[in-house]
Formats: structure tokens, C-alpha cells, sequence
């Protein structure tokens, strides 16, 4: 584990030399495990142009980081950023890369104060954005195995809630997601990579609905967003079923999904532009009539974060390679209805694609 630690921190160096910086202040705190290891809910690290590094946290983690970051040094102080500065190795105003998108304004604070009372108030500041997340992107065979494992949580969850008949009529939306929450946690799950998503009847035309105290309703098709977390990596699922017979509509867009879903899994493989995998789907879904439904992109990539590298949408300019996890999950939202989606986590490996949710995409009637 440490010397792939280390090799992701030269891998990052080397993207901070490209972005004429000598150093990268890192407060992403999945950036921060990603590079050291550690996963403490505060810190700032240090990356150095050659790749050693310097990570800096409070003392509730002073064992945890020992534990954690073996190969890295260790600052123990409430002062995060001054912290691994104070560390930093070579000429205080050489220039420093920071992770524009996240730096919040009171570290910027720190790093400035910190900066002047060096003496080095006129370091260059290079902001980067996405320099660690496209490192990230391409996935090693441990990280498989772990998304993989998140994968068969969902998978044995989902095939739990169904067999113990805790979707059904007559149960709230808030129940439902807290029963397959708990299913996850009991299928080995460390926590919810999402809040779960249970969107019954007409709310399923809403595609981040946030389940309320709706009933489900006999005739409702329900959509079921959900996912599981290990070792900080997530797993994506969506399954969408009827509660006894649902409109004609319904279910016909339901087939449309389903079909756009298996081809966006068939398709995938490195080399193929994200832009046309998004295609792929969606152009049957338009050609069935349900373009204007169909609102969001195919999906994203999966790892650390929920949402990553890289886009699957009609304006990407990402091409899949062997190491992306992606998500292929079209949909179907038609207002004062209902909604369909199905989604699946999906790995590049061996040139094509691999789905790692691998419970059935049949409409279930319950």
C-alpha cells in the first residue's frame, strides 16, 4: 500500500510540474486519502515536485494518522495549512499550486498569512482544478476490487429489501430508504455513498427526489437510487419496479430505458469517446419518442467520490480508458406521472466494459 501511495504522489508531482508549481497544497480531504492514505475528517497535505510529502492534522488523529500514512511526514497541529508550510522544502516563495475548486476562503486566509510571515508574500499561487481527480480517474486492481465490493453490497441489499417485501404498498418512501439503508450496513456496508433516493408514483419524475412521507400507492413505479461505500470507495445502482399495474405509458417507456441502458453497457469500451457512448442511449431513447424526458447525462465516473471523472454526457471531451468506472443510467421523467431509471456501475477493463451491479434490469412487478 505505501509504495502505491507513493507512485500516485509521483504521478501527481509530475502534474504539478506541468502546471509550473514546485509544490501542491492538497485540502481535499478524499484527495488527501487518496495520496497518504490517511482518512481523518481534517488535514492539509503537502505534495513536493519529487512526490514526498507532508500531511498535517489535529491531535484526535494523532494515533489514526500514524496508522494510516505511514510513508508520509506528520504534522500534528489545529493550524492545518501553516502547518504543512512549515514543512515545505526549497526557496518559501518558489511557486505553490492549490486545488482551486476546494480551497475554502479561510484556508486561503492561512495560506496567505502564512505566506507573509515567511516573508514570501509574493509566492506565485498556481490554482489548479481536477490535477489530483484526473490521477484518480484510472483505477489500479485494488481499487476495482474494492468498487467492486461496494457493487455486490448494493447487489445483496437490493435482493434483501425484495425478498423480505419491504417495497411495497402501503409503506412510506422515508421507510423504504431506511430499510435499504440498513440492508446495506448489514450487508458490510461502511455508510451511504448518496442519500438514498426512493421516488414513488409522481414524485419519480423528479430525478434527485429526496423520499418524503408519500405512501406507495398501488400502480406506482418506484425508482431506487442507491449506493454503498468501502474503504471510502462507492458503488452507484438504480432499479426502478411497478406496484401492480401500472399505465401503459409507464411501462412502455420503461422497456425504452431498458433497452438504452443494456446498449450503453454493450457499447462500452476504451477508446470510445464519452460524448458518443451518451449517444448511444440516448439516441433510442429519442428515437422512441422520450427525448425531451431525458434531461441528464448518461452517467459519470465512480471512485472516491460519487460523482468523478469522467463526464459521460453529450458535451465531454473525455475518451474511456482501461481503469475508468463509469455509470450508464438513462431515464425517463415524464411530470404528474412517474419516472424510470436504470443504473448500473460499470468498469473499463481488458479494452471493454464490466458491470459490477449485476442484479436484474426485467421490470419487476411487486
Amino acid at each position: 500500500m505505501t509504495d502505491r501511495l507513493a507512485a500516485r504522489r509521483r504521478d501527481v508531482a509530475a502534474a504539478v510540474v506541468d502546471a509550473g508549481a514546485t509544490a501542491l497544497l492538497v485540502t481535499d480531504p478524499r484527495n488527501i486519502a487518496y495520496l497518504t492514505g490517511f482518512r481523518g475528517s481534517g488535514g492539509a497535505a503537502l505534495v513536493e515536485d519529487d512526490g514526498e510529502a507532508v500531511l498535517c492534522t489535529d491531535s484526535r488523529y494523532e494515533l489514526q494518522v500514524v496508522e494510516q500514512a505511514p510513508g508520509v511526514g506528520h504534522v500534528i497541529s489545529r493550524e492545518y495549512v501553516p502547518g504543512v508550510l512549515g514543512r515545505r522544502r526549497g526557496p518559501a516563495d518558489a511557486p505553490l499550486a492549490v486545488e482551486a475548486d476546494v480551497l475554502t476562503l479561510s484556508a486561503a486566509a492561512a495560506l496567505r498569512r502564512s505566506l507573509r510571515e515567511a516573508g514570501a508574500s509574493g509566492t506565485p499561487i498556481v490554482e489548479t482544478s481536477g490535477l489530483v481527480e484526473q490521477v484518480r480517474r484510472t483505477k489500479d486492481p485494488t481499487e476495482l476490487d474494492t468498487i467492486g465490493r461496494a457493487c455486490r453490497i448494493v447487489d445483496r441489499a437490493w435482493t434483501d429489501l425484495l425478498a423480505r417485501g419491504l417495497l411495497a404498498v402501503g409503506r412510506s418512501e422515508r421507510e423504504v430508504a431506511a430499510d435499504l439503508e440498513h440492508a446495506m450496513r448489514r450487508a458490510g456496508s461502511d455508510g451511504v455513498a448518496f442519500e438514498t433516493i426512493i421516488a414513488s408514483g409522481p414524485n419519480g419524475a423528479h430525478p434527485h427526489h429526496v423520499p418524503a412521507d408519500r405512501v406507495l400507492a398501488d400502480g406506482d413505479l418506484v425508482v431506487v437510487d442507491f449506493g454503498a461505500t468501502v474503504a471510502g470507495y462507492a458503488s452507484d445502482c438504480t432499479r426502478t419496479v411497478a406496484l401492480g399495474g401500472a399505465a401503459d405509458r409507464l411501462l412502455d417507456a420503461y422497456e425504452v430505458v431498458r433497452r438504452a441502458q443494456i446498449a450503453g453497457v454493450d457499447a462500452v469500451r476504451a477508446g470510445l469517446s464519452c460524448a458518443e457512448l451518451d449517444g448511444v442511449s440516448r439516441g433510442i431513447i429519442a428515437g422512441a419518442g422520450f427525448g425531451d424526458h431525458f434531461g441528464h447525462s448518461l452517467g459519470h465516473g465512480v471512485g472516491l467520490d460519487v460523482h468523478e471523472a469522467p463526464a459521460v454526457s453529450q458535451r465531454s471531451t473525455s475518451t474511456l480508458s482501461d481503469g475508468d468506472v463509469i455509470t450508464i443510467e438513462p431515464g425517463i421523467y415524464l411530470p404528474g406521472l412517474g419516472g424510470i431509471r436504470i443504473e448500473d456501475t460499470v468498469a473499463v477493463t481488458g479494452g471493454g466494459g464490466r458491470s459490477l451491479t449485476t442484479t436484474s434490469t426485467a421490470l419487476r412487478v411487486l
